[in-house]
């Protein structure tokens, strides 16, 4: 066998191994940071928020629409009650009921909007507690999916590590630093076919007697411009 055949077997498992350490990588990181679901954790946090400000406001403004209820009916109390006979006291008492009414009425305009923002902010919690249920159930099957994929990648991953140690029983330390450091050098390519008679990478031409090289049991051969590893049948 060459030199550079058991180099190529090795690329094989090798170029394998990073793919699904690849897919595995990808897997993991859709599974604990999945972005449509934070955003939509986002949005409910947000309209929970805005949801508990509104009925808030909307209760503030229905307890000062009674209080200022209470004023009235206190003042319209003592205006007819007849407890008040003084002409000026009696009109300063219509003055403040008037008042006090004016002002009831721009209280209960204020509790108007207060409901209807409350309604929509209810409305919107619903919306965003419903969009959040949805992506949850669809993910959950997309993720279910990806669990039985990464698991099935991790059993391949095992079987191609005993490939791996196979591949690597008949390559010579020195032969497999050099595999090494051009498969970091070359984006995980480090060995290349000869192929029509020029480099399956490059496509710059092999001569016959570096192809000859490139059969030999001993030796390595190079392609003379991208500097890989050429293996030829």
């Amino acid at each position: 066998m060459s030199a550079s055949l058991g180099l190529y077997r090795l690329q094989q498992v090798d170029r394998q191994m990073d793919r699904a350490r690849a897919e595995l990588e990808s897997i993991r990181k859709t599974l604990e940071n999945d972005a449509e679901l934070q955003a939509a954790f986002a949005r409910l946090k947000q309209a929970q928020d805005e949801n508990h400000r509104a009925h808030h406001e909307m209760k503030n403004a229905e307890a000062e629409v009674e209080a200022q209820k209470i004023k009235m009916e206190q003042v319209e109390s003592s205006l007819y009650g007849g407890s008040v006979k003084n002409p000026k006291e009696l009109q300063d008492l219509q003055k403040d009921a008037a008042s006090l009414k004016k002002h009831l009425a721009t209280l209960e305009e204020r509790q108007l909007e207060a409901m209807v923002k409350a309604e929509e902010a209810e409305t919107a919690l619903q919306d965003a507690t419903s969009a959040l249920e949805n992506i949850q159930s669809r993910l959950g099957e997309e993720h279910k999916k990806l669990i039985e994929t990464q698991s099935s990648l991790k059993k391949q991953m095992e079987s191609l590590a005993d490939e791996r140690e196979a591949a690597l029983a008949p390559i010579e330390s020195e032969t497999l630093r050099i595999y090494e450091g051009l498969r970091i050098q070359k984006h995980g390519v480090a060995v290349t076919e000869v192929e029509d008679g020029a480099c399956a990478s490059c496509g710059t031409t092999i001569n016959a007697a570096l192809q000859q090289n490139a059969r030999s049991q001993k030796q390595l051969a190079a392609c003379p411009s991208c500097g890989r590893i050429l293996f030829a049948n």
